[in-house]
């Protein structure tokens, strides 16, 4: 085997300026819905966006009286792909498919389910690879800024649609939650009961430095090209720096414990003949896959888009702080915090709880043990479903205020 003398490179010439989905591409199960026809959309800091448009898919069947929908709402690199298996036109299989289906935890022979593209994103939602209708370009380097209350705003426009009063439940983890919790401050006669798992209702600094230093990588990559690269040639783009962004981030999501178990000192190229200086380790390898993944079904302005607006979460943010938005919160929640997990510590989720309850809310709390941290909500979701299906069923069963 011949001994790498430099950093392992990407299959570059092979990966394109961006995974977005794209007007002209197949659309699989995706549905669309414009968020102001006719009028612009009005964003938290500032900025205007013309021709908003969302993406969303659906599973179950809407009761007549649409008591039992469910808004499912993902997390930093997600989609609206949450159920089923792998689509034309879609992700792999849905990144929540153990957790939502017939028979499950949330249980799609029962509930219509529904998950939200979110503003920003990539997979058909409006975002920085999107047209402009003003230029006719994508938006690119031209994208405003976002924030979670935006992204809550424009989901709303989902459920106007679709005739969704108030939602059975709204559930989310990590970013996921943040939307949850926005939607029962929000709109708390819109919000039937609340699941908020491994978030916060705040980003905290650390969080936020983690965010920073991904985002640096992605445009200290001389591809991204100022956020306008979208013309460029498959291998041109910044693959590299937006595959840095997902290997720091998924050594936050992950635990040292779990790196030791699964890899420990492996080796992935031979040590045995010398060293040069990049010669992999399994961890490697297995990093530099994780970062290939998602350069294939991903945008980089999407990510530093989504990451900022992950950084600006503040649920007391002109609400007199947090305990004063809190209150606002009328639906029964359920918080969940995950044992092992380090970016999104449990005494985020018991800070919640304990607010929320001081509050006069109602509010039950779990904890999900697992090795895997942060990441526990999506590869643990036997655990999650054991405590969301009883939750669902009481709210089901029960007038709101009464769980």
């Amino acid at each position: 085997m011949t001994k790498p003398t430099s950093r392992a490179p990407l299959s570059a010439d092979l990966l394109p300026a961006t995974g977005a989905w794209r007007v002209g591409d197949p659309v699989g199960d995706r549905r669309f819905v414009e968020v102001t026809p006719g009028r612009p959309f009005s964003l938290e800091g500032g900025g205007v966006l013309r021709g908003v448009t969302v993406a969303y898919e659906t599973w179950g069947t809407l009761a007549p009286d649409a008591s039992n929908a469910v808004l499912i709402c993902h997390a930093l690199t997600g989609d609206s792909h949450a159920a089923g298996d792998s689509e034309v036109g879609g992700a792999s299989k849905g990144w929540w498919h153990r957790l939502i289906g017939p028979g499950r935890a949330v249980d799609t022979d029962e509930l219509f389910v529904v998950c939200v593209n979110v503003l920003g994103g990539c997979q058909g939602s409006t975002g920085p690879s999107s047209i402009d209708p003003t230029t006719d370009r994508p938006y690119g380097s031209t994208f405003p800024t976002i924030t979670i209350r935006d992204i809550v705003r424009s989901q709303k426009a989902v459920a106007d649609e679709l005739g969704v009063e108030r939602w059975l439940a709204v559930i989310g983890g990590s970013m996921g939650g943040m939307q949850a919790l926005e939607w029962a401050v929000m709109y708390p006669d819109r919000v039937g009961g609340l699941v908020a798992i491994a978030t916060t209702a705040a980003a905290s600094a650390q969080q936020i430095a983690y965010s920073s230093v991904q985002r640096s990588a992605i445009v200290l990559d001389p591809n991204w090209n100022g956020g306008d690269y979208y013309d460029a040639a498959p291998g041109a783009g910044p693959h590299g720096g937006l595959a840095v962004a997902r290997e720091m981030a998924h050594i936050t999501y992950r635990t040292e414990s779990e790196f030791a178990e699964r890899f420990d000192r492996k080796q992935f190229d031979s040590l045995d003949t010398g060293f040069t200086a990049w010669q992999r380790f399994q961890v490697e390898s297995y990093l530099d896959r994780q970062g290939e993944k998602l350069v294939r079904r991903f945008d980089a302005n999407s990510y530093l888009a989504i990451a900022r607006a992950m950084d600006l979460h503040d649920i007391g943010r002109g609400r007199a702080g947090i305990d004063r938005a809190l209150a606002r919160i009328t639906a029964p929640v359920l918080t969940m915090a995950i044992d092992s997990d380090a970016l999104y510590p449990p005494y985020q989720q018991e800070q919640l709880r304990d607010l929320i309850a001081a509050n006069g809310g109602t509010v039950t709390h779990g904890v999900i043990h697992c090795v895997e941290g942060h990441d526990g909500f999506l590869t643990c979701p036997d655990q999650v479903g054991a405590a969301v299906a009883p939750f669902l069923a009481q709210l089901r069963n029960h007038p709101r205020t009464e769980i």
